[in-house]
């Protein structure tokens, strides 16, 4: 697989160069850049089918580069060391990330991920749109990548190695993910992991039934709630 690294530290594009040799030797590094300008002249003389891209250069953004170019048919593996707000809108738009120190295992997961489904470009569209402050998440399915409102989530519930979602409009989607992985991205989304089997959206309980231990949804759907999570739910509730 072609790569090019495009990075204003020449350290860190040295270290990337090292790693990817001695842990993704099936990688060809074929260009370096050191910003968006060079790095889109890059990508148009040598056409890489994957790119390592810095967030942020001195004279724009990784954004800012992908916006220059007609069409984006290269996967994409952004690195950074941004903070947890970045890191959010990367999870939540399902774009592969790096965080800077790169960790080998990390990189080699991305690179895996690369080869196997591509980082289309309405995926990247949604990333610098949950940058600026969106509220969308990007779910693949087994026959497609959906785009929803994170607010239009009513519950997710575990279908062992799948989750399936379920809306404010009736719809459900099963997704290609397993319940932990959306604990983590959606908890600061105002979502809880009521049960081992249920992650709700705490905006859309309408009742806690105490005797069955049961949390009523707007939608009319009843979601058991763990005992060891009952306290917990609790102490939620008394700060809704």
């Amino acid at each position: 697989m072609k790569a090019v690294i495009i990075d204003d530290m020449e350290a860190a594009r040295t270290a990337l160069k090292a790693d990817l040799e001695s842990y993704c030797p099936d990688i060809e590094i074929i260009g370096e850049a050191q910003g968006v300008v060079s790095g889109a002249k890059l990508i148009k003389e040598v056409s890489p089918e994957l790119v390592f891209l810095d967030v942020q250069m001195p004279d724009g953004s990784g954004f800012d580069l992908l916006e220059i170019l007609p069409q984006l048919d290269f996967d994409v593996i952004f690195t950074t060391a941004s903070d947890a707000y970045a890191l959010k809108a990367f999870k939540v738009s399902a774009v592969d990330y790096l965080m800077k120190p790169i960790d080998p295992d990390d990189l080699m997961e991305a690179v895996k991920r690369a080869k196997d489904q591509n980082n289309s470009s309405e995926r990247l569209s949604l990333l610098k749109e949950n940058m600026q402050g969106s509220k969308k998440i990007a779910l693949n399915t087994l026959e497609k990548i959906q785009i929803v409102n994170i607010e239009d989530i009513i519950r997710c519930e575990s279908s062992v190695n799948y989750t399936t979602f379920y809306f404010m409009d009736g719809t459900k989607l099963l997704v290609t993910k397993t319940l932990k992985e959306f604990d983590k991205m959606l908890s600061e989304y105002n979502f809880f992991r009521v049960h081992q089997s249920h992650l709700i959206n705490t905006e859309f309980i309408k009742e806690f039934l105490k005797t069955n231990g049961e949390l009523v949804m707007k939608d009319g759907t009843k979601v058991p709630v763990s005992t060891r999570k009952k306290a917990q739910v609790m102490e939620m509730l008394n700060n809704l």
